[in-house]
């Protein structure tokens, strides 16, 4: 009976694992990721991608109901949206992405749009979509609409700022790693870099040079509430290191007189 018990458990494990991954995906992951060709395509390309990072899957970008297995989760009547067309991808990523697209459609970029001009997919990919950095901006990729030499001056003009960012980011993440609260760091921090990353969607050099004195003050002010806490934690360890030290040294001493004191006994 024990064994059956802990067959039936087993069998029990191994038909819920699958009900687990469909739950936590839904249903367009487990639809779309067996098929071939350019119906299960988009799945290998979300896989890695920023928004499967941050738990963005396909209803977040295309609506629909992904707890139906079956055609009626894509639907009008479950908020199904498909694919927009090129000229209302900015609407589409601005859904979410509302003061990009702003900064973008103000761009030179964005009144280009319809005529030739790029969109968010054409630089951030549609379903394997990078992250926006600076990684974004080279030669390949600009050369691809035209020179790069614009595009590099934004890049350079944007380097120490983005390298700060970054600086500070591993910080933060260093002090959580030993249990240290970070949380309202990190935020103020993220609401800095995605403030600073809108200056990438206004492909405008001189701006950016404008902002570039306003952000790197506003770095240093947090860097600076790191460098203070940095500074009283390590006050706190030597302060640590300095009371192990005296009960070591108490308990030494203890020791001794412990030991003196019996053989003082032990001669009377």
């Amino acid at each position: 009976m024990r064994r059956m018990g802990l067959a039936g458990l087993l069998i029990l494990g191994l038909l819920a694992a699958p009900l687990a991954v469909w739950a936590d995906e839904g249903s367009c992951i487990q639809c779309h990721a067996p098929q071939p060709g350019a119906l299960g395509e988009p799945v290998a390309l979300w896989r890695g991608s920023v928004h499967q990072g941050n738990g963005i899957s396909c209803h977040g970008c295309h609506g629909g109901d992904p707890t139906l297995m079956s055609m009626e989760a894509m639907s009008p009547e479950r908020g199904f949206l498909g694919a927009p067309e090129d000229s209302a991808v900015p609407s589409f990523c601005g859904r979410c992405h509302v003061g990009v697209e702003e900064d973008y459609r103000a761009s030179a970029h964005g009144l280009a749009l319809g005529e030739g001009g790029p969109q968010c997919v054409t630089c951030h990919g549609s379903h394997a979509v990078r992250v926006a950095g600076l990684d974004l901006i080279n030669p390949q990729d600009c050369s691809r609409c035209h020179d790069y030499g614009r595009a590099g001056e934004l890049r350079t003009a944007m380097e120490q700022t983005e390298t700060l960012i970054l600086a500070l980011d591993a910080e933060l993440k260093q002090l959580r790693r030993i249990g240290i609260a970070v949380e309202d760091w990190q935020g103020r921090l993220f609401a800095l870099r995605n403030d600073f990353h809108r200056l990438f969607h206004s492909v405008d050099v001189d701006k950016v040079r404008r902002q570039t004195d306003t952000f790197q003050a506003k770095l240093a002010g947090m860097q600076d509430e790191v460098a203070e806490l940095r500074a009283e934690l390590n006050q706190r360890k030597w302060i640590g290191a300095g009371v192990v030290i005296l009960l070591l040294a108490a308990s030494g001493l203890f020791a001794l007189l412990r030991q003196s004191y019996g053989r003082q006994e032990n001669t009377e």
